[in-house]
């Protein structure tokens, strides 16, 4: 029996939605996953299929994940089926007491006390995980993303589609960040679930590395630059090999070659599912434009360093679409000759290039995007609503706000 066709570039999508569960009149974290997942499947386990979409534990236990189950042909229709799913979600939630909330982080929790580790399937992993790097703070026990899963054929079309994405991930904080607050206050930085992300391997550096990954280009080349050294590395705390498997590198964009796709990680939840996918339709159509060489070669993506990107992904990462860009090696591969200019402004220029040389976005998408290029990314809009007041209270009328959003599949629109 011959073996199935390998998808191409852009051929098909994986998208995952990651929502924190709380209780519905304080807003607190509850860790009920397991009896979310239980009322859905009879029995407890960590995976429910609904048809086109799944839903899955994660390490957290107040965290569920809902992800198109297998590839989606298209990203138009999905917007509808995860807010069908996050409906049937809090409905199930109700009695429980409990309902979905989105954004990256949860702006009040307190990971050293309310942190609960998943305890069922998968348990070894999430244990092992613990016992090396100590899973009650921000850095793993609160966050929330969504995931783009991109296929690629074979080795050629890997680097096309590496190449690219290296270079468009420092953008991606100032269309997705939604995480200005932490332990209650405001820090000054618009992505924080990025932040934390960053350090929370620092006891196997290579498992993160810079967040940019290496200059790899081949699966040769990764597992020689990535998974070798980063399995080396954490050896002598993983004796069982339990984590030694490709789910163990947290870069910002990892090569899963198991099954030929590049998942996309640095991307802050949104709101709602229609904010997610119209972020998501955005950044594919960038992705579209970069693998076919509208701006610059495919050499030239590869001849970028880390360090430069890096530069820009920390800019971003503080101050998402107001922060500047005034490399000029990096904005050429844009088209941009102009220099310097704020990511904001960079991706009011990628829009409208999508449009004219690919094709117009759909409409559900095109309000959204119209929300994020004009009033800045979910992480502004919050720090809007809430104003000078950061009270707890404010904080409680704000979030629960977003939670409606949720329910509703509607973008928030700050103050």
């Amino acid at each position: 029996m011959s073996s199935p066709r390998r998808l191409r570039l852009f051929e098909a999508f994986g998208i995952e939605l990651e929502y924190m569960i709380v209780d519905s009149e304080s807003l607190d974290v509850r860790p009920v996953a397991d009896e979310l997942l239980r009322s859905a499947l009879g029995v407890y386990g960590a995976d429910y299929e609904n048809g086109p979409i799944a839903w899955s534990n994660e390490l957290a236990l107040h965290v569920v994940e809902l992800k198109t189950n297998g590839p989606a042909q298209a990203l138009c229709p999905l917007p509808s089926l995860f807010a069908d799913n996050v409906d049937r979600i809090n409905t199930l939630l109700d009695p429980l007491g409990c309902r979905l909330l989105p954004t990256a982080m949860h702006p009040w929790m307190e990971p050293d006390r309310e942190f609960k580790l998943w305890p069922h399937d998968d348990s070894p992993i999430y244990e092992a995980y613990n016992r090396i790097f100590d899973c009650r703070g921000h850095g793993w026990a609160n966050l929330q993303s969504m995931h783009i899963n991109l296929p690629f054929a074979d080795d050629a079309e890997f680097a096309r589609l590496h190449a690219a994405i290296r270079l468009a991930l420092p953008l991606l904080p100032a269309l997705a960040a939604s995480s200005p607050i932490i332990d209650g206050r405001a820090t000054g930085l618009l992505d924080n679930r990025m932040e934390v992300y960053r350090g929370n391997s620092r006891r196997v550096p290579s498992v993160a590395g810079r967040v940019i990954p290496e200059q790899a280009f081949s699966q040769e080349e990764y597992r020689q630059q990535i998974f070798r050294p980063m399995y080396a590395e954490i050896a002598s705390l993983d004796p069982q090999g339990i984590l030694q498997d490709e789910f163990l590198n947290s870069r910002g964009a990892i090569a899963r070659f198991s099954r030929n796709t590049i998942e996309i990680r640095v991307l802050d939840v949104q709101e709602c599912p229609a904010a997610d996918l119209a972020v998501a339709e955005l950044i594919v159509g960038l992705l579209k434009l970069l693998t076919a060489e509208h701006w610059t070669d495919a050499a030239a993506q590869q001849a970028v360093a880390i360090e430069p990107l890096e530069a820009v992904l920390l800019s971003a990462i503080r101050d998402a679409d107001e922060a500047v860009v005034s490399d000029p090696d990096y904005l050429r591969h844009f088209g941009i000759s102009n220099g310097p200019i704020t990511i904001g402004d960079l991706w009011k220029h990628v829009f409208n290039d999508v449009e004219t040389q690919l094709a117009p976005l759909n409409t559900q998408s095109r309000s959204c995007l119209d929300v994020i290029l004009d009033n800045g990314p979910l992480a502004r809009r919050i720090l809007a609503a809430l104003g000078l007041s950061r009270s707890r209270q404010q904080l409680s009328e704000t979030y629960r706000r977003l939670a409606d959003c949720l329910r509703d599949n509607r973008i928030f629109k700050g103050a």
